[in-house]
């Protein structure tokens, strides 16, 4: 009788385990390919395609379940939007993997467009502009980065990109337009964050004047809404000051929606910055709010970890994307949170920079704590060393830091990948549930 009763558990036992390969995410086992021609193998044999997908470290992820069911939604229904961030440094202000991955998410699937999401006039604080839109005014302006002017060392409350352009004449343009881009969502309200409280400023819109609705203001948290009656694809804004001590326009950035069902993609980059950079930005959360995230990617780690190994302090490092990752929860419960792990790089050009690996571990435990999902780029690389092979191939810049244009191109072909491949595995486990 004993015998039979531990045959009985032997296969209780064995079926448990059997689900639980099927139905946790923390058990697939991902394809070394989706979309990409297995042949980059050949091309590329340095790199650990086997590591590029977003792994879980827990059965289950409520809040990446939701992720996809939305998604799911808007590309069979043509209903809805997605809102989608991606912070980081230098990597990320190029706007160059980035805006693959937009261009993607917004030419992938018929009907599913979307809208354009934050930009920033990086061209009038006279620092590099992303290639896929344009600003220009002929007004001078005082550009504000929270990476050298800190906050509390200068009076100015930095939002979520991070910079700042101000200008005290009383007649100011500035222009928009999309600029080396096959993507151009219209834009059907604009949203321009700038000064808070009194806002002594008339706003004219050019030839898009006759287009414009209405204008509603928010003094409380420093902006502006203008609703047009059509979408229109370039901006000419005029601000013109009401009296003549009215104080000097801020602006922080601009938000382009429409009514597109699709996707947005913000990309959220500062040359230099480290985590530490956007905690300290004190308008960083409340105008997360106003633009809930419902995925945010974290490649922040780069600059963080750029010192003497005997420097790096782990543990703050783990504090501080805590702290980031619980201020996109805030705006959101049910963000969807990708924690990405550091390009490997050298310290000063000759070191090894062993600190990415001490970051890694710090991701993985807080994606563990969080049932959060991680994308190893460290480990695709190849680990330790690695972008010295890369720089040799044409893919890394010879500062060991940054990416060529190829370099880039190819980051995103590696992310979409890894995207489609997590698409797959929620489809999967779905259908396994039923019919479990």
């Amino acid at each position: 009788m004993k015998f039979y009763k531990l045959i009985l558990l032997l296969i209780s036992a064995h079926i448990s385990l059997s689900q639980l390969s099927l139905d946790s995410l923390s058990k697939y086992n991902f394809e070394s390919f989706r979309d990409m021609d297995s042949s980059i193998k050949t091309i590329y044999p340095f790199v650990d395609f086997s590591k590029n997908n977003f792994k879980f470290y827990s059965k289950e992820s409520e809040n990446f379940e939701l992720f996809h069911n939305k998604m799911r939604k808007i590309i069979s229904q043509k209903r809805g939007k997605l809102n989608l961030y991606h912070i980081g440094g230098s990597h990320l202000q190029a706007d160059i993997y980035t805006h693959d991955i937009r261009t993607y998410l917004q030419t992938r699937w018929e009907g599913v467009t979307g809208e354009r999401g934050w930009v920033f006039p990086f061209d009038l604080a006279k620092t590099n502009n992303p290639g896929n839109y344009e600003f220009s005014s002929p007004n001078t302006w005082v550009p504000y980065r929270s990476v050298v002017q800190k906050p509390g060392k200068v009076n100015v409350d930095y939002g979520i990109l991070g910079y700042l352009v101000t200008c005290s004449d009383s007649a100011i343009i500035i222009k928009f337009k999309h600029d080396r881009t096959t993507i151009k969502p219209q834009i059907k309200h604009l949203r321009i964050y700038h000064n808070i409280g009194e806002f002594p400023y008339w706003i004219h819109l050019g030839e898009n004047e006759i287009l414009k609705e209405r204008i509603t203001n928010n003094l409380e948290e420093g902006f502006s809404d203008i609703y047009f009656t059509d979408p229109i694809n370039d901006l000419n804004i005029q601000f013109c000051r009401i009296y003549e001590s009215a104080p000097e326009l801020e602006i922080y950035g601009f938000l382009m929606m429409n009514d597109e069902p699709g996707f947005s993609y913000t990309s959220i980059g500062i040359n230099g910055a480290g985590l530490y950079t956007y905690i300290d930005n004190i308008r960083f959360e409340e105008q997360l709010k106003s633009y809930p995230p419902d995925f945010f990617a974290y490649s922040v780690g780069t600059n963080d970890g750029n010192v003497p190994y005997n420097e790096f302090k782990p543990e703050i490092y783990k504090s501080n994307l805590e702290k980031m990752m619980q201020m996109a929860l805030r705006a959101n419960p049910n963000c969807a949170l990708l924690l990405t792990v550091p390009n490997d790089s050298y310290y000063k050009r000759r070191y090894l920079n062993k600190n990415i690996e001490r970051e890694r571990t710090m991701i993985i435990e807080l994606a563990r704590e969080y049932n959060m999902a991680v994308w190893d780029l460290y480990g695709v690389m190849g680990g330790l060393g690695s972008s010295k092979t890369w720089e040799s191939n044409g893919l890394m810049r010879g500062d060991l830091i940054h990416f060529t244009h190829s370099g880039y191109h190819f980051k995103a072909e590696l992310y979409i990948d890894s995207l489609l491949k997590f698409i797959d595995q929620m489809e999967k486990i779905k259908t396994t549930n039923n019919k479990l």
